[in-house]
């Protein structure tokens, strides 16, 4: 599939520079981090962690909160795993990343009250943006489930904005209050979340919220800075970026070496 260039630039870049405030110029120039790029690391095995009972009636991946950094996080609060991943919407090795670790990560590592997962969206493009703005202002417990959703259903997503430059160009010229629900509407991302649970009023006011998608490119340019997040999905384990470790079966034996097992 061949994406209109300027709606989504090519996956190839090596550096990230800071965000051009897209809500006052044109998302369309802005550059990409690069999409699944890793090294190779290693760490000792450590001894097993004791499982951690959940709050009465609920598992722990049904216990979700909002971060200071802005991201969301599942599971155990005190968990002695943190994860936090930044992704973007419109990474494929996200999207991958996502689709294999899905049940597992929740059934074995998170449920187990040992890790803890915070996904904190990584703005590359207008699609990104616009769809991670959604997901934010939806009800918190809907992060998770509409994340997901936009992950398993990537290639349909493309399609759709694909199929409407003109549209796009047009939205990118309008006003910064309006822009993103006309962005909305050419890619047909109103329509997508509408048909997952949200109603187009809520679509609708999400998008008119600058000030809180200002805060999701504020994040990426702040990940950019203190980590040199360089690629997606880069990830950080208490606190450390995590090098070597991109894909779920790397996810998993490192979790396990480091005692969720």
């Amino acid at each position: 599939m061949i994406l209109h260039r300027r709606m989504f630039p090519e996956n190839d870049v090596k550096t990230q520079p800071l965000l051009r405030l897209a809500i006052l110029s044109s998302l369309g120039a802005l550059a990409l981090a690069a999409c699944g790029d890793s090294k190779t690391d290693t760490t000792e095995e450590q001894a097993v962690i004791a499982k951690v009972a959940p709050p009465a009636g609920k598992s722990w991946s049904d216990v979700v909160a909002v971060t200071p950094e802005g991201g969301r996080v599942m599971g155990n609060p005190d968990a002695p795993i943190k994860i936090v991943e930044f992704a973007s919407l419109t990474c494929p090795h996200c999207a991958d990343f996502a689709t294999e670790s899905h049940e597992e990560m929740k059934r074995d590592f998170i449920d187990t009250g040992r890790v803890s997962l915070e996904l904190r969206n990584f703005i590359r493009d207008g699609l990104d943006l616009t769809a991670a703005a959604i997901t934010h202002c939806a009800p918190v417990e809907r992060y998770f489930p509409l994340t997901q959703s936009t992950f398993a259903s990537q290639a349909q997503i493309f399609e759709a904005a694909q199929a409407n430059p003109q549209g796009y160009e047009a939205a990118m010229k309008s006003p910064p209050s309006v822009r993103f629900q006309q962005l909305a509407k050419a890619m047909q991302l109103d329509q997508f979340y509408q048909s997952r649970g949200m109603t187009g009023e809520q679509v609708n006011a999400c998008l008119g919220k600058v000030d809180d998608i200002q805060k999701l490119e504020d994040a990426t340019n702040e990940a950019v800075k203190k980590y040199d997040v360089r690629g997606t999905p880069t990830f950080l384990i208490n606190g450390q970026v995590t090098e070597g470790v991109a894909t779920w079966p790397l996810m998993r034996d490192r979790l396990r070496t480091m005692g969720a097992r």
